[in-house]
């Protein structure tokens, strides 16, 4: 009997676009979305205003960072925002995702992450 079980998108991604080292994988969130979180650029600013998405995949970290006990401080589903400079754009099953360093990341809406 075949099922029918919705696929999950985190698990898709997660399967077909492994991170590696410190990397991790964002979607991107819509703007209508962004702009409900509550987050605010000031006007006048030159810089692009931060991007916000949410975490798909994340790498293991680095090799020395478990003998320094530093752990990768993102978890999957985080809600992050970053930089509209950071990382490099890839499409997977045709959908545009975001793979840059966890530290290119500017922070984490804890409010979001739990929500979502």
């Amino acid at each position: 009997m075949a099922s029918s079980r919705v696929p999950d998108p985190i698990e898709s991604v997660r399967h077909q676009l492994r991170p590696l080292f410190d990397q991790i994988v964002i979607k991107e969130l819509d703007q209508d979305r962004v702009r409900r979180s509550g987050l605010v650029v000031p006007p006048g600013t030159h810089e692009p205003p931060p991007e916000q998405g949410i975490v798909l995949a994340v790498g293991p970290g680095l090799d020395w960072w478990a003998s320094a006990g530093v752990e990768m401080p993102i978890e999957i589903g985080d809600h992050v925002v970053f930089p509209a400079s950071a990382g490099v754009w890839v499409e997977v099953d045709e959908e545009r995702l975001l793979v840059c360093r966890v530290t290119q990341l500017l922070g984490v809406l804890e409010s979001a992450s739990m929500n979502d």
